[in-house]
């Protein structure tokens, strides 16, 4: 993984709060950050020419002037400008990058999706970690909230959740879902022997993904939830009160690179906070 925090820079209102995001954490961690601009949409048609150039030239000035905006102790700010497809572009500049962060329209519940086709192709496809910043004040809010399953991506999201509760100095909430099975309405209620084993298997798996953790980070504050429910649901209430919330990425088959988990679609697709998913 690269040292680079890239962050898509356009002329959506969201951009800024994507770009500070950026800058913060570049500044905590002392990583360079790149601002890059993409100009999209060209066909080749005659003429079009000029205002290609006419496009660059104000994507150039926008990158420079946000730029010049965050320069502040000792920060490396560095532009780029590109052209081509959007998605494709930031694909490939996550290549070799520590993080990608992007901005959503989001603003909140009664808006429209958080991300739209191209958005979740952004953080499915994406070679490194992909934070979506949404269009709302997240200031007074508390905690890091990551999603655990004790898969191998959950691991990295237990991993990244951690490390970034430990430099916000905040605490880290491990949350683990268990549901139980449909069952047919004639069954009528559930075992009890049946869910206290579900969650008991859930509490010992989620001790096992943050066995270790304590060690590493001292002074971590963690904090361990266990719940019954949906894992989308359960986990967009919890990040409605947090600073962050980590879900890990899980495509499968030969299109899994461009593939989001139908939990981690879901997280996005109503962004309850500043969100990061890790492949």
């Amino acid at each position: 993984m690269g040292e680079a925090i890239v962050v898509g820079v356009t002329d959506a209102a969201v951009s800024r709060r994507a770009v500070d995001w950026a800058a913060q954490r570049a500044a905590e961690r002392r990583q360079p950050l790149e601002l890059l601009a993409i100009v999209g949409g060209a066909t080749g048609a005659v003429g079009e020419g000029a205002i290609v150039e006419a496009a660059l030239a104000e994507a150039q000035a926008r990158a420079e002037a946000e730029a010049s905006r965050i320069a502040a102790g000792g920060l490396e700010v560095r532009t780029r400008v590109e052209r081509g497809n959007p998605v494709s572009r930031l694909l490939d500049a996550s290549e070799g990058a520590a993080l990608l962060v992007i901005g959503s329209d989001y603003r909140g519940p009664g808006s429209k999706a958080a991300r739209g086709a191209h958005g979740l192709r952004i953080a499915a496809g994406a070679r490194c970690p992909v934070v979506v910043v949404p269009d709302f004040d997240i200031e007074g809010r508390s905690g890091v909230v990551v999603g655990v399953d004790g898969s191998p991506v959950g691991e990295k999201a237990v991993a990244f959740a951690a490390a970034e509760a430990d430099r916000l100095r905040e605490p880290l909430i491990a949350v683990s879902v268990w549901t139980p099975l449909e069952v047919p309405r004639n069954m009528g209620v559930y075992p009890v022997e049946y869910l206290e084993n579900l969650a008991k298997l859930t509490e010992e798996s989620l001790s096992i993904s943050l066995a270790g953790l304590r060690s590493q980070y001292p002074d971590l504050e963690i904090v361990p939830r266990v719940e019954r429910g949906y894992p989308s649901q359960i986990l967009g209430e919890l990040a409605a009160d947090a600073r962050l919330a980590v879900v890990g990425s899980h495509g499968r088959g030969a299109l899994a690179r461009f593939l989001l988990g139908s939990i981690s679609q879901e997280v996005l697709a109503r962004l309850a906070t500043v969100t990061a998913v890790v492949r």
